[in-house]
């Protein structure tokens, strides 16, 4: 069953679209910045909770600078210095991370209106054109963001886009969870398991030096599962730099199919969340910094590590990075990645 009602915020008229399944589960999504607002599943009793961290005021979405839920862009992650070059043409971009570009800018896709193109049964299509030259980016460049909730509690989605010049693109979801409900504490007991073997060292800004480490021996090893609190405050420059995890990992595996990037689940609940997707990376960020989040939807404030991102997105720079997959898009070709939530408990979680 889908339902959508619209609001009034400060940056215009916002479409919630409400997506249930048979189970009473549902997902609920946003036109601003085709954003997760909420996802409620249930536990090992069959009680629902929403696990996405949000706001209990709608205005604060807007200009989000915690990117809450949505799909950020064209290049979600981090530039060095706001620079990348297309065939010796240099293109600039705002410097909103430290010294980095970082989500495509102020006025990235996240905080934009996209429009509803299509919305039945069980899935919506969100569309957004974005003009040649916005935030310093080349090409007009017309994306989609299509989620489907499924019946076993699956949030699909799909991002594609195609471009009339030349540029640079890299699409994800920045939806923070906390299994446990969205108000539940921090996410340092969530138990995580990475499909990754290596991982993307950083300088001190978090841009990658371009090298490929192995993650045994390390904190970043997640290859075994295990509480993202176990290792958070190591000695160790990846943790140093950004006071907890927010780093890239590489997903081992075939770079452009399905497959298991990470396993995450919350023991007293016994909610589990499996992520796959076609993408590259996978970058994870334990909300390091959440503490100067707005009122909460439960009307209280969030503290840092209440919620974790797992974003599934090509490499963080890789416009200046010829030893990455190559995140250029063409006239003529189809950007297209996909990733995919499923919720499950109890006796329903795959062995």
């Amino acid at each position: 069953m889908l339902e959508i009602k619209k609001i009034t915020t400060k940056g215009g008229q916002v479409s919630l679209v409400t997506i249930s399944n048979r189970s009473g589960a549902s997902a609920v999504l946003s036109s601003l910045g085709a954003g997760i607002v909420a996802i409620n599943v249930p536990d090992r009793e069959g009680c629902l909770a929403d696990v996405v961290l949000g706001y209990a005021d709608a205005n604060d979405y807007v200009d989000d600078g915690h990117c809450a839920g949505k799909v950020p862009g064209r290049y979600a992650n981090r530039i060095a210095r706001g620079r990348f070059e297309i065939d010796g043409k240099e293109y600039t971009l705002a410097i909103n991370n430290g010294p980095n570009a970082l989500h495509g800018g102020p006025t990235g896709f996240q905080n934009r209106l996209w429009d509803i193109e299509s919305a039945e049964g069980d899935t919506v299509v969100f569309v957004y054109h974005s003009a040649d030259g916005e935030e310093g980016y080349p090409g007009n460049l017309t994306v989609r963001a299509t989620y489907r909730w499924t019946d076993d509690s699956a949030l699909c989605l799909e991002l594609r886009a195609e471009t009339d010049a030349p540029t640079v693109l890299n699409l994800t979801n920045h939806v923070y969870l906390n299994l446990g409900g969205h108000d539940c504490g921090t996410v340092l007991d969530h138990i995580l398991r990475l499909n990754a073997s290596r991982y993307l060292p950083t300088d001190d800004t978090l841009i990658p030096t371009g090298d490929f480490a192995a993650v045994a021996g390390t904190p970043m090893d997640f290859t075994e599962p295990k509480a993202l609190g176990c290792d958070l405050h190591a000695d160790f420059p990846a943790l140093v730099y950004g006071k907890g995890y927010d780093n890239c990992w590489v997903i081992d595996g075939e770079h452009g199919a399905l497959r298991l990037a990470a396993v995450l689940s919350e023991p007293r609940s016994g909610r589990t969340l499996i992520v796959e997707t076609d993408q590259p990376g996978v970058q994870v960020y334990t909300g390091n910094w959440l503490s100067d989040t707005p009122v909460n939807k439960s009307g209280g404030r969030y503290d840092d590590y209440s919620g974790v991102a797992i974003e599934c997105q090509d490499f963080p720079d890789a416009p200046n990075r010829p030893e990455f997959p190559s995140a250029r898009l063409n006239p003529g070709e189809t950007y297209l990645r996909h990733i995919h939530f499923r919720f499950c408990a109890g006796d329903a979680i795959p062995q």
